[in-house]
């Protein structure tokens, strides 16, 4: 018992992933570092909520809600809310009031409360009424292209549009699959070398950081209950 996740990869440009989440018997997970912000819908005892979430620079605790049920909407790089500044929303987020299991509100309109089979259809929507936009240099810059513009602008850029720094955001991706791998089974020095880390305790600093588990942890799936979908797979 514990969170148990089933996340599928979207096919809409706009969104990086779709999941959902049960908690069982569990009061508290740890959370890992990610680079995206999301929208989060959840139940509980009847009631409706909704979150607008942010990227998170390091690993932390928080409570979970037992016996509530979440839809997330993980987005793309590189979006963000036309309203809200991206590094407003990192290492935290926005409850959004007057929820109801029909609708939610953002950005002073009403909007239809998602399942996970019609998320793309609310973010087109979103996207259609300019709530959620995109910087496309960002974009540009993360498909491996050179643009035409000094790297201090297209680091503000990418600040900008994302709360992070490029380099943050490669970081944080590492390490999140280095993680992965050492639950799959892989051994610590063939990640470290595969990921360029220099040795492993540098893999081990940047997993106490980003993921806040040791290899050990991972590869045995101890350590409570994260928030890594391809983790909690193993976790109790």
């Amino acid at each position: 018992m514990g969170l148990q996740f089933e996340t599928r990869l979207s096919d809409s440009p706009w969104v990086d992933t779709v999941w959902t989440c049960t908690s069982e018997q569990v009061t508290a997970m740890t959370f890992v570092a990610g680079v995206r912000w999301g929208l989060v819908f959840w139940e509980r005892d009847g009631r409706a909520h909704a979150a607008v979430t942010g990227p998170e620079t390091r690993a932390g605790t928080a409570p979970v809600p037992e016996g509530a049920i979440f839809t997330g909407i993980d987005f793309a790089v590189g979006t963000h809310l036309r309203t809200v500044p991206a590094p407003a929303l990192t290492d935290g987020g926005i409850v959004l009031p007057d929820t109801s299991r029909r609708t939610f509100r953002l950005d002073d309109a009403r909007w239809p409360t998602p399942g996970p089979d019609d998320a793309e259809s609310l973010v087109e929507r979103l996207v259609q009424a300019g709530v959620v936009v995109r910087d496309p240099l960002v974009a540009e810059v993360l498909r491996g292209h050179r643009p035409a513009v000094s790297g201090r602008t297209v680091e503000r850029r990418f600040r900008a549009a994302t709360g992070l720094t490029r380099g943050g955001i490669r970081q944080i991706e590492r390490a999140r699959t280095a993680a992965e791998l050492l639950a799959a089974g892989a051994p610590a020095t063939d990640v470290a070398a595969g990921l360029g880390y220099f040795d492993e305790p540098h893999l081990a600093r940047a997993l106490r950081r980003y993921v806040g588990r040791t290899a050990g942890q991972l590869r045995d799936g101890t350590g409570g209950a994260i928030s890594l979908d391809v983790l909690q797979r193993s976790t109790s």
